[in-house]
């Protein structure tokens, strides 16, 4: 397993100026959450890459804007939304070629738009499709308001799917369904391709690593025992340190408990 950081975890700064911040502090894995369209593009995108080059940042995901349209774009019967969507999402596949990104992040349904699993598991199954060309995984994400949040329905995504579903494991997110996330690598296994992190206790379910009182020990163990080998992203919010270096040093003493606990 390899620790890294998401550009989220400093929102509301800007996108360009919060990859570099990571870069000069050493985080050498990043997921990139890109907040508007215009980052998809120059100058914003030439100077993260000229960043990328310069400290050697591994960029292993990428999380789109666009969680609030999905249910309308995607998960809808109006077939000419979902077209638009596709080739508005070549858009992002592109931008991560250029990074060398496999992950697109996707937040999918809400529970309040209306849709059957089996439209859902074939609009999933079409955003593959499209990324396939550009060598992207597309993984579902476990968001609690959202249709994923819910782990009879990513068993169910799994059943239907096979090897075709693919999950983010995203630790908060679980607590607020109400989930388990041991029992949920339990069940997910082995297509669980991509981890958000965050530590969970008395103090709130989006602490530091360390912070809290979950089992995080089980919990690793339980993802190296269905050969997970990816990449653990801490994905805080910007109340959940005092300042950017204590994000960094706590990206830090995750990757060392990777290390010393033989995890990588």
């Amino acid at each position: 397993m390899k620790a890294g950081v998401s550009t989220a975890c400093m929102y509301p700064t800007e996108l360009e100026k919060a990859f570099r911040f990571l870069a000069e502090n050493g985080v050498k894995t990043a997921e990139i959450f890109v907040n508007s369209h215009c980052e998809l593009s120059d100058p914003y995108k030439s100077e993260m890459l000229a960043v990328k080059k310069e400290y050697g940042v591994d960029v292993v995901s990428v999380h789109p804007f666009t969680c609030g349209i999905e249910p309308m774009m995607l998960f809808t019967a109006y077939e000419r939304r979902v077209d638009d969507m596709l080739d508005y999402f070549k858009n992002f596949f592109e931008y991560m070629n250029s990074f060398g990104a496999k992950f697109f992040v996707l937040h999918g349904n809400k529970n309040q738009n209306k849709c059957d699993d089996e439209l859902y598991f074939e609009r999933y199954l079409k955003i593959q499709e499209t990324a396939d060309s550009f060598g992207v995984c597309v993984v579902q994400e476990n968001v609690s308001r959202c249709t994923g949040g819910s782990l009879d329905f990513l068993v169910k995504m799994k059943k239907a799917l096979g090897e075709k579903a693919s999950f983010v494991l995203d630790v908060k997110q679980a607590h607020r369904a109400g989930n388990d996330p041991i029992q949920m690598v339990r069940a997910l296994g082995k297509n669980i391709k991509h981890v958000h992190f965050s530590d969970c206790g008395k103090n709130g379910d989006c602490l530091k690593f360390g912070y809290g009182e979950y089992d995080n020990k089980t919990f690793f163990n339980e993802l190296k025992s269905t050969g997970y080998c990816g990449n653990v992203i801490l994905e805080l919010y910007s109340d959940g340190y005092k300042n950017e270096a204590e994000l960094a040093e706590n990206y830090s003493a995750l990757q060392k408990y990777f290390v010393d606990n033989d995890l990588i």
